[in-house]
């Protein structure tokens, strides 16, 4: 972790345009440096963060840190958001099959790739709270485990038979909709919410923020004994957005620093998880963090 008086921190972080500077030595400092892993999708390594603890600074989703938290892993939340975005456009049918709109899910069956991730909880739960969607009534088809080990798919959510694939099964009919990212992965397939992103915007004004998808945690027993070294990392991360000419949006900016900033999404998050059976009690935001990272505020 240490190299001489200077602190270097065992780092999981994605490529994104708001750590560019971060990640490439731009943005620097004197008291703590960064020892960043190769990383080409950061989802594919946050298991290693929360049943290894492989990490001393890394990003993480906040569905998988809420469940981290629930089950005592030894990381803290920093109130700084590294992935952001609109979740509208990520849940998908086949147009070639039919019509389909959101209202018609009850009794369907919609495929995501696992119960637990993000964004699969930010479209159930605007599908309930929007669109009237029964999430019970809805029979979710998996095809991976849960970042968190010691976490249990309600009964309601089966798996995929073995060798079958998200995309192919909605395209062949096997299921009605799938949450399928950012990016329509075929030409058949339409986004179920219609002017998806347009509501999306309208949503994020509504709700003060856009949803979030990854923010920063760091060791528990880190932030504990060096509180000056958390608070250097929020500097420079903050200085890493500035120096990417990223400009604040206000409610619609994707990356927002501190608390107060991140409060209003953190708070519908919390609300989903524990709707959708995925944390064991619903959390307050503040104690998402400890005493350290609570006190971090934009510069």
């Amino acid at each position: 972790m240490a190299v001489g008086s200077k602190l270097t921190l065992h780092t999981m972080l994605g490529n994104y345009p708001n750590v560019a500077p971060l990640k490439s030595g731009a943005v620097h400092s004197d008291l703590v440096g960064f020892d960043f892993v190769d990383v080409k999708v950061a989802n594919n390594m946050f298991k290693q963060v929360v049943r290894e603890a492989k990490y001393d600074l890394a990003e993480l989703a906040i569905v998988t840190y809420l469940q981290a938290l629930s089950y005592g892993k030894p990381y803290v939340l920093i109130p700084a958001v590294v992935v952001s975005r609109g979740q509208h456009h990520t849940i998908a049918y086949n147009a070639e099959r039919g019509a389909l709109k959101p209202s018609d899910l009850n009794g369907k069956r919609v495929g995501v790739r696992a119960y637990t991730v993000t964004t699969g909880t930010w479209v159930r739960g605007i599908l309930a709270s929007d669109y009237g969607v029964d999430l019970n009534k809805v029979q979710w088809i998996t095809f991976e485990d849960p970042h968190v080990a010691e976490y249990r798919d309600p009964d309601f959510v089966k798996r995929a038979p073995p060798g079958k694939e998200l995309l192919q099964m909605l395209l062949d009919g096997e299921i009605d909709a799938a949450i399928v990212g950012d990016k329509l992965p075929d030409p058949r397939l339409k986004h179920l919410i219609p002017d998806a992103d347009a509501v999306a915007r309208k949503w994020a004004e509504r709700h003060h923020g856009v949803p979030i998808n990854h923010m920063l945690v760091v060791r528990t027993e880190l932030s504990r004994s060096r509180p000056d070294a958390v608070r250097d990392v929020f500097r420079q991360f903050q200085e890493s957005k500035r120096a990417a000419a990223l400009p604040d949006a206000g409610v619609l900016d994707p990356y927002r620093f501190g608390v107060e900033a991140c409060r209003p999404t953190l708070e519908i998050i919390v609300d989903f998880c524990w709707q959708q059976k995925l944390i064991s009690r619903p959390f307050s935001v503040d104690e998402l963090f400890d005493d350290t990272t609570r006190a971090l505020a934009a510069s």
